[in-house]
């Protein structure tokens, strides 16, 4: 079976030999990156890949800031994902932890009943109190969550989503394929399930209400795969995200908001650790390319620079002081602890 993950990046240096040897773990036989504007080495690093043949790497196609938006619509054409027979759609913070079979996305699929797409569920891993960036598994440092069914006061979570070849596909969203409009027949519409092997809702399916075009909800909906989205990782690394911006939204608040949104570590989870001895084992074979550790750890120096150039500056100081200074808990949920007198 060839799987295809496509994904768009800009400095994630230090995350990319993780990401790739966890989703070659799972399955993945093929990798299309877009790189855009970077600084600290990402491309470099993907262009020594795929001059091993290890990856597709591209520079991103945009005209404009929806960086992300334009390359999945340039993707579509691609040859490694038109040959695909499925695509998995997903960004470097995003880890596939698959709890049936072998762990696998050939498990995944076969107990979803090969269904023409698979819209797993975000889990959000929170900071963990972790402030100094270490060149180590997110996977292993990272290990508490919201509760999986509730995110944020609210029950729908968001996806990303696995697409078969075949399917009747009008273009890749970030969070799922949308079909085509001339599709009125019902028989004719997509099979497509959620993470435990259920239809996903009808108006999901059809698109039919905006603000749910990539969320559902959460409860009974993970038995098979859950999609564990590390989105703070360190202090550090979060004030080198900050820095850099949204893939997509040019003005979005990636400082207090974002952070208080994500960094509830009400729920520990260790079960994607099943995959750490083998990733731990792929890392080492990557690294043992000189080419490719010397310029994975050159991502690392940089990253490191960048943290202490941002650490130069009063803006930065002061975030980095708000951020630790900040509850581990979702704004809903600390509000009405503080109405309920029960915080201060």
């Amino acid at each position: 079976m060839r799987i295809t993950a496509v994904t768009c990046v800009k400095n994630e240096g230090p995350f990319l030999l993780e990401w790739i040897a966890f989703n070659r773990l799972i399955g993945v036989t093929d990798f299309l990156f877009y790189s855009n504007d970077c600084t600290d080495g990402t491309d470099h690093l993907l262009d020594a890949l795929a001059k091993r043949g290890d990856v597709v790497h591209l520079a991103n196609p945009a005209k404009t800031r929806k960086y992300q938006m334009e390359a999945l619509k340039h993707a579509a054409d691609q040859p490694v994902v038109t040959e695909a027979d499925w695509v998995w759609v997903a960004d470097v913070d995003e880890f596939l932890n698959i709890h049936v079979g072998d762990h696998t996305i050939p498990a995944l699929i076969e107990a979803c009943g090969t269904p023409d797409a698979i819209s797993v569920t975000f889990q959000f891993f929170a900071n963990c109190g972790i402030e100094g960036f270490e060149d180590r598994p997110v996977i292993e440092q990272f290990t508490r969550s919201h509760n999986p069914d509730l995110w944020c006061a609210d029950t729908a979570i968001e996806v990303k989503t696995l697409t078969r070849k075949g399917f009747p596909l009008q273009y890749f969203g970030a969070h799922r394929p949308f079909f085509r409009d001339k599709i009125v027949d019902k028989a004719n519409w997509p099979r497509w399930t959620d993470g435990s092997g259920q239809n996903v809702p009808h108006k999901f399916l059809v698109a039919a209400i905006p603000r749910r075009v990539r969320k559902f909800p959460a409860a009974g909906v993970r038995r098979f795969a859950t999609l564990n989205h590390y989105a703070l990782r360190s202090l550090d690394s979060y004030l080198v995200k900050s820095d850099r911006g949204d893939v997509n939204r040019e003005n979005r608040d990636l400082a207090e908001g974002y952070w208080s949104e994500r960094n509830d570590p009400a729920w520990e989870d260790l079960s994607v650790h099943r995959y750490l001895p083998d990733l731990k084992a792929a890392l080492a074979e990557l690294k043992s390319d000189p080419e490719i550790a010397k310029l994975h750890d050159e991502t690392v120096r940089l990253h490191l620079a960048k943290r202490d150039a941002l650490m130069a500056t009063p803006e930065f100081v002061a975030l980095y002081d708000r951020l630790k200074s900040l509850p581990p808990y979702p704004p809903e949920e600390w509000a009405l602890m503080r109405e309920l007198g029960l915080a201060e």
